[in-house]
């Protein structure tokens, strides 16, 4: 279960500085310093990902969490405070947009015990009916009330804002492998210490650190530059960045005109100062004849970083399909690494 009003407390917190651009922070974008960057096509040089493709996780008991090189994030459905979400408007798209991603093996969603006060995990239980317990992975995350009545694939905790730790919360995350409530463990919104220091508590148990996730997209690099994806290779972790299009403001759908609702807060830099992002992600998107939402997943892929997509609707799903198959050149690359912006951790809760 999860305490009524989490979805509010947690856009609360949000806008009272959990978010690295809100709060008494400068909304002034950092470049990104090109010493601090990883080469792209990090994985082989003749290997194209496609909606098959997998990647396997490890687990203690050998036998690896296989995901796609894309999740599905749903921390949509069914929140009110931040997305507006409306059942009747909105679960029949959800619907839809399920059947789309069902239908070329994009099965993996991740959600949150927070997300809608539950609602998304609901949601999700709904789009799984009648599907083989094989054919879909389910990620999710405790925040403060553990669920210890549902077996999922993968269970994060989902970021450093409770008082319990590193070693408590190993030994949980432990303890929920050996019961058989889930087959990996990860973490969110740690910095690399962290993430390393957790993994080394975790080991005591006999269970790897499978995930680690952060914020990351073209307009939020910090997980790159500050070496934390390079470790997580290095630990064969999988490495996941959440909010890759920015909340929409690098699908090409927002300006300085219309501007995203206000509880969109992740990398909530005004619109105007994302326009020579916008417009080289645009430009990519025409050459390479593909929706500019798959240009700024494809780049995540680049990057060895699995991305959460937030998807709401049918052509949503069909946009972000469209960042597989296919590779950026170096030259891509390079014109969208000149404007995209390093990003900010805060203290409260994204670390890393």
């Amino acid at each position: 279960m999860v305490a009524i009003g989490t979805q509010y407390m947690m856009q609360s917190g949000l806008a009272a500085g959990m978010s690295a651009t809100e709060g008494h922070r400068s909304l002034q974008p950092k470049p990104v310093d090109p010493n601090l960057t990883d080469p792209p096509y990090v994985l082989e040089p003749d290997f194209t990902p496609d909606s098959q493709s997998r990647i396997v996780l490890r687990t203690r008991s050998g036998k690896g969490v296989s995901i796609p090189y894309m999740s599905i994030g749903a921390w949509s459905w069914g929140d009110k405070a931040t997305f507006g979400y409306n059942a009747t408007k909105n679960l029949p798209r959800i619907h839809a947009a399920w059947e789309k991603l069902k239908a070329v093996g994009l099965t993996f969603v991740d959600t949150a015990q927070a997300y809608g006060d539950g609602e998304s995990e609901r949601i999700c239980g709904t789009l799984f009916q009648g599907m083989p317990r094989d054919s879909f992975i389910v990620q999710t995350k405790w925040q403060s009330l553990p669920d210890m009545t549902n077996y999922v694939d993968i269970y994060l905790v989902h970021g450093p804002v409770h008082p319990s730790s590193f070693s408590s919360v190993a030994k949980g995350l432990a303890e929920c492998v050996e019961e058989g409530l889930t087959r990996a463990v990860g973490m969110a919104n740690y910095d690399t210490k962290e993430m390393i220091k957790m993994a080394d508590e975790l080991e005591r148990y006999g269970v790897p650190l499978s995930v680690s996730q952060c914020e990351y997209s073209v307009i939020r690099r910090v997980p790159e530059i500050s070496g934390m994806i390079r470790e997580c290779r290095k630990r064969n972790i999988c490495f996941q960045g959440f909010s890759s299009l920015a909340q929409g403001r690098l699908t090409g759908r927002y300006s300085r005109f219309e501007q995203p609702r206000r509880t969109l807060r992740l990398s909530s830099y005004p619109m105007h100062l994302l326009e020579p992002t916008i417009e080289v992600l645009k430009s990519v998107a025409a050459k390479r004849r593909v929706p500019v939402p798959a240009v700024a997943l494809n780049y995540s892929i680049n990057k060895g970083v699995v991305p959460l997509v937030g998807v709401r609707d049918a052509e949503q799903a069909q946009q972000d399909m469209q960042a597989l198959g296919w590779w950026l050149s170096e030259e891509g690359i390079q014109r969208i690494e000149e404007v995209s912006i390093s990003g900010n951790t805060t203290s409260k809760l994204q670390h890393g």
